[in-house]
C-alpha cells in the first residue's frame, strides 16, 4: 500500500449524542473527543453494532477479549468506565439484565462515509491510554509509586527501568506509576507486553502491532513509528518483561533519540544498559505490606480467613521466610484454602514444592514459583548459570573474596568473578547488600537460592563445592587468633557476625559428611567467637557434638574441646558440666605430657570453682597452674593466671597476697607489650581498693583503667571500667557522677551487642534507683537484666548475686509485695531496646 493512496474507513455509529469513529478508534461528543480504554472502546463497539438485542455475557467477553480468559470482574469494570463516560448513571443506554446480560437500548445510526487519509501511520487507532486493569489494590507500593512518577516527570529523564526479582510487582508496579501518570502524557500511556516474544528482531513489530500501526511501501516499520512517535506530543511506552530482549535495547535508544516527546517505562529483570537509562530496583516489601497482602490474598481463596492470635506469628514467619516478594506471598496465601498458616510455614522447608497453583490466567512462568525463576534462569549464559548454583552454598551472603575461594577454587568458571556477579545482580538472581558496608557482599533470596541448590545437586558438583566453602570458612575462622589486638579481634568478631550462618552451614556439611578434622579445627577455631558474641548455648551444643563424633581419636583436639566446654559451662553457671569438662581436659593433657595442656586445664578450673563460690579451690588451682606456667615460655599465659590468683586472693581479703601478684603480672603485661592486660591490672587494683572499703583510692584506679584502656583501643575493658566506677561513684553518694558512668557504660555495651555488660549496667543502676529510693525503677531495671541473662543464658556468678540482692533488699522491704511483684514483671515483659532508651534518659 503505497504512502498516498486513499484508504476506506470502517462505518461511524451515531446514538444519543454520539459518534463511535472505528476508523479513528475514538468517541466524540460535539466534536470533543471522550476518552475510552482500548477493552472499553471495543466494548461500545460491539454493543453499538448489535442494538436492542440480549449479549449474553460471555459473548460480550469473548467480543472483548478473544485470546484471553478474564473473568467478570473484568467485564464488570469495563461496563461501569463505560457508563461512566457516556454519562449513563441510569442505565438508559445499556441496561443489565441480571444473571443474564446487556441490552445497548439506544437508538443507533450508521454513515459509511469515507474518510481520506493520505499515510499508513494515519490509520493510527488513537488510543490515549492502554493499560491493563489490574484485578487487585496495590499494596505496600506507595511511597514507589510516588518516586517512579517523580522521576518520570523529570524533563531530562526519558527512560526508567523497574528492575528486581522475578515475582517481585514489577509489572504491577509499571502499571499503577502509569495510570497515575497518565495526564501527562497527551499523545497517549501504550502497555506492550513483551513476554511471549524471544526473538528480538519481532520487538519493533510489536510495538507497532499494540498501536495498530501497519507497515507501508518503501518504509520500515521503525521509520514508520519514528514518523508517528515524532508528532505525536507527549507519549509513554510502558514495556512489560524485556530481560529476554536486551539485544534490542538499543532500539528503544534510537527511538528516544528520533523522538523527542517519547517516554519509555521498562520493567526487566535486568536493565538495559543504554545511555540515559535510570535503573529503579524494586525491593521486597517491607514485613507490614507483606503482611496485608497475605491476608489479602488468603481472604480471596477463603472468605473467612483472618489473623488471629494463634497464627498471627505463623503469617509473619511465612512473609519473612520468603523474603518478602509477592509472587512467593501470594501462593502461599492461596494455600490457606486447604492449610493453615502453621501447616504453610511447616511446608516452607521445600519452598518450590510448595508455591504453586497460581491463577489459570496467569503466564504459565507466574504460575508457580519454580517456573519464575526457571524463567530468569534460562536466560543465563553457561558460565553465569555455573556461578548462580555455586553461590547457592552461601546462607546470609557473601563477599567477593568469598565467592572468588568457593566458586571458582578450580580456575573453571570460565567468566572473571566480577563480571559474573555483576551480570547475575543485573539480572536479579543475586542482590547486593547494605550497600554502606565496607566490603560489598551479595545474597540470594531463600527462595532463588533453594532452585539454586536443586541445580547444584543435579550439576554434580555439590560435593566439590561445598567443600570449598568448608575450606574458606575454616580460613576466615582460624584468623583469630589469640593474639589479635583489641581492634583486631573487634574487626574478626564483626566478620563472623555476618558470616554466622555461613560457618553453620559449613559445621552441618562437615558433621555430616564425616569431616572430623575440619570440623574439629573449625569448632575450636570458632570458641572465641561463641564465647566473645554470648551465643552460649550454640557454642556448647556444637562443640559437644564435634567431641562425640572425634570418638576416642584425637587426644589433644579433644583436650582442648574440653577446656572451651568448661569454659562455656562455667558461662552459663553448669559447674558440674564444667567441672567434668575440664577434669577430662586435665587427664587428656596429663596422658599426653601437655604441660601447657595442663597449666591451662587448671587454670580453667580454678575459674570455675571461683565463680561457685568455692575460692579456697579456685586458689590452689590457680597456683598449681602458676608452678606450670613458669616452666614455659608462654609469659602472657603466666601473667593472666597471676592475674586469676590476685581475683581470688581479693575475694578471699587476702590483700597482700592479691596485691603481689597483680604487680607482677602488671609488669609482664608492660614488658610483653600488652596494654589491655595492663589496664586490666590498674582495673583490679581499683577492685582491691573499693573492698578495702577505701573509694577514692578506687575511683583514681579506674580512671587510669579508663584511660588505658582507651589507648589501648578496647572498647569492652573501658566499658567494664566505667561500670565499676559508677559502682565506687554509688557507694560514695555521688549519684550523678554513678549515673553518668553506667549510661556511659550501657552505651558502649549495646554499640558492643555485648549482653552481659548491657545486663551489668542494668544491673549498676538499678542498685542506684534503689539508693535513691526509687524502689519500683530499681526492681525493673533487675528484672530486666535478669530476663536478659536467661535469653543468653548466662547467670550472675553466686558472689555477685549476693552482693546484688543485698543491694536491692531495701527496695523489696520498701514496696508491698503486689507492687514489688509487678514492677519485676513489668520489667521482664520489656524489651532491651527499651530498657536502654529508658535507662538513657
Amino acid at each position: 500500500m503505497g504512502c498516498g493512496r486513499l484508504q476506506d474507513v470502517p462505518l461511524t455509529y451515531r446514538f444519543a449524542g454520539f459518534l463511535l469513529d472505528v476508523a479513528r478508534g475514538c468517541v466524540l461528543k460535539e466534536g470533543v473527543e471522550v476518552r475510552l480504554r482500548p477493552k472499553v472502546f471495543e466494548a461500545l463497539k460491539y454493543l453499538v453494532q448489535n442494538p436492542g438485542r440480549l449479549i449474553a455475557k460471555q459473548e460480550l467477553i469473548q467480543a472483548v477479549w478473544p485470546d484471553t480468559f478474564v473473568t467478570d470482574d473484568s467485564l464488570v469494570q469495563c461496563t461501569v468506565e463505560l457508563r461512566r463516560a457516556l454519562d449513563d448513571h441510569d442505565q438508559e443506554l445499556l441496561k443489565t439484565v441480571p444473571r443474564r446480560g446487556y441490552v445497548f437500548n439506544a437508538c443507533v445510526t450508521q454513515s459509511s462515509d469515507t474518510v481520506h487519509r493520505t499515510s499508513p501511520e494515519a490509520t493510527l487507532a488513537r488510543t490515549p491510554v492502554d493499560l491493563p486493569t489490574p484485578r487487585t489494590s496495590l499494596i505496600g507500593r506507595e511511597r514507589e509509586v510516588d518516586e517512579a512518577v517523580r522521576l518520570l516527570q523529570q524533563p531530562d529523564l526519558r527512560l526508567l527501568t523497574v528492575t528486581g526479582a522475578g515475582g517481585a510487582g514489577k509489572t504491577r508496579l509499571a502499571i499503577a506509576t502509569a495510570t497515575a501518570i497518565a495526564p501527562q502524557f497527551s499523545a497517549g500511556v501504550q502497555f506492550v507486553g513483551l513476554a511471549s516474544i524471544t526473538n528480538p528482531d519481532l520487538f519493533l513489530a510489536a510495538l507497532a502491532k499494540s498501536l495498530n500501526i501497519r507497515e507501508a511501501a518503501n518504509r520500515s516499520v521503525h521509520q514508520v513509528l519514528d514518523a508517528y512517535l515524532q508528532d505525536a506530543g507527549p507519549f509513554l511506552f510502558v514495556l512489560d518483561n524485556f530481560e529476554q530482549l536486551r539485544q534490542a535495547a538499543t532500539i528503544v535508544g534510537d527511538l528516544l533519540a528520533a523522538c523527542p516527546m517519547l517516554k519509555v517505562l521498562v520493567t526487566s529483570r535486568a536493565c538495559l544498559r543504554i545511555y540515559g537509562e535510570q535503573e529503579f530496583p524494586l525491593a521486597p516489601l517491607d514485613q507490614g505490606a507483606s503482611v496485608q497482602l497475605f491476608v489479602q490474598r488468603a481472604t480471596a481463596v477463603r472468605p473467612n480467613f483472618t489473623v488471629t492470635p494463634e497464627n498471627a506469628a505463623a503469617v509473619a514467619e511465612i512473609c519473612s521466610r520468603l523474603d518478602g516478594l509477592p509472587l512467593s506471598i501470594e501462593l502461599a496465601a492461596a494455600r490457606t484454602k486447604v492449610l493453615s498458616p502453621n501447616a504453610i510455614l511447616d511446608r516452607l522447608q521445600s519452598r518450590l514444592q510448595l508455591l504453586t497453583g497460581g491463577a489459570l490466567d496467569l503466564p504459565e512462568r507466574q504460575q508457580t514459583l519454580r517456573n519464575t525463576i526457571d524463567w530468569s534462569h534460562g536466560l543465563l549464559n553457561e558460565p553465569d548459570q555455573k556461578l548462580f548454583r555455586r553461590f547457592s552454598v552461601f546462607i546470609g551472603g557473601g563477599t567477593l573474596e568469598a565467592a572468588e575461594a568457593v566458586c571458582n577454587t578450580g580456575r573453571d568458571l570460565g567468566i572473571d568473578l566480577l563480571d559474573g556477579l555483576s551480570s547475575l545482580v543485573d539480572k536479579n538472581l543475586i542482590q547486593r547488600m547494605d550497600p554502606h558496608h565496607a566490603e560489598a557482599r551479595f545474597r540470594m533470596l531463600e527462595t532463588v537460592r533453594e532452585y539454586a541448590l536443586e541445580r547444584l545437586a543435579a550439576s554434580g558438583e555439590e560435593e566439590y563445592t561445598r567443600r570449598a566453602h568448608g575450606a574458606y570458612c575454616l580460613v576466615l575462622a582460624e584468623e583469630g587468633n589469640p593474639e589479635l589486638s583489641p581492634a583486631e579481634r573487634d574487626a574478626w568478631l564483626a566478620r563472623c557476625d555476618l558470616e554466622i550462618d555461613n560457618f553453620r552451614c559449613a559445621l552441618d556439611y562437615l558433621f555430616e559428611s564425616e569431616g572430623h578434622d575440619w570440623a574439629l579445627r573449625l569448632s575450636m577455631a570458632l570458641f572465641r567467637f561463641w564465647d566473645m558474641r554470648e551465643h552460649l548455648n550454640e557454642g556448647r551444643a556444637r562443640l559437644e557434638t564435634v567431641l562425640d563424633l572425634a570418638g576416642e581419636g584425637y587426644l589433644k583436639e579433644r583436650a582442648k574441646v574440653c577446656v572451651f566446654l568448661g569454659a562455656l559451662t562455667t558461662a552459663q553457671g553448669d559447674y558440674p558440666a564444667a567441672e567434668g569438662f575440664l577434669t577430662r581436659s586435665l587427664n587428656l593433657y596429663e596422658r599426653l605430657d601437655d604441660r601447657w595442656g595442663i597449666a591451662a586445664s587448671l587454670n580453667a578450673l580454678g575459674i570455675t570453682a571461683r565463680d561457685r563460690g568455692d575460692n579456697q579451690a579456685a586458689l590452689n588451682r590457680f597456683e598449681r597452674s602458676l608452678e606450670g606456667w613458669r616452666t614455659l615460655p608462654d609469659r602472657l599465659a603466666t601473667a593472666r593466671c597471676l592475674h586469676n590468683l590476685a581475683n581470688a586472693a581479693k575475694i578471699e581479703r587476702d590483700f597482700p597476697r592479691a596485691l603481689m601478684a597483680l604487680n607482677e603480672a602488671t609488669v609482664i603485661f608492660h614488658q610483653v607489650g600488652d596494654r589491655s592486660g595492663a589496664a586490666w591490672s590498674l582495673n583490679q587494683q581499683g577492685d582491691i581498693a573499693r573492698e578495702r572499703g577505701d573509694a577514692d583510692d578506687a575511683a583514681e584506679f579506674y580512671q587510669r583503667a579508663l584511660e588505658a584502656f582507651r589507648e589501648a583501643g578496647d572498647r569492652w575493658g573501658f566499658a567494664r571500667s566505667l561500670a565499676d566506677l559508677g559502682h565506687v561513684c554509688r557507694q560514695k553518694r555521688e549519684y550523678e557522677a554513678a549515673h553518668a558512668a553506667y549510661r556511659e557504660a550501657l552505651t558502649v555495651f549495646a554499640e558492643l551487642g555485648h549482653k552481659r555488660g548491657m545486663a551489668r549496667s542494668f544491673e549498676g543502676l538499678a542498685c542506684l534507683a534503689a539508693a535513691q529510693g526509687h524502689a519500683a525503677r530499681a526492681l525493673k531495671l533487675a528484672a530486666a537484666a535478669a530476663h536478659l541473662r536467661h535469653l543468653i543464658g548466662a547467670p550472675l556468678p553466686q558472689a555477685e548475686q549476693s552482693r546484688l540482692n543485698e543491694n536491692l533488699s531495701r527496695a523489696w522491704e520498701s514496696l508491698s509485695e503486689t507492687e514489688a511483684k509487678d514492677a519485676w514483671a513489668t520489667g521482664s515483659a520489656m524489651s532491651i531496646e527499651s530498657v536502654i532508651q529508658s535507662s538513657l534518659q
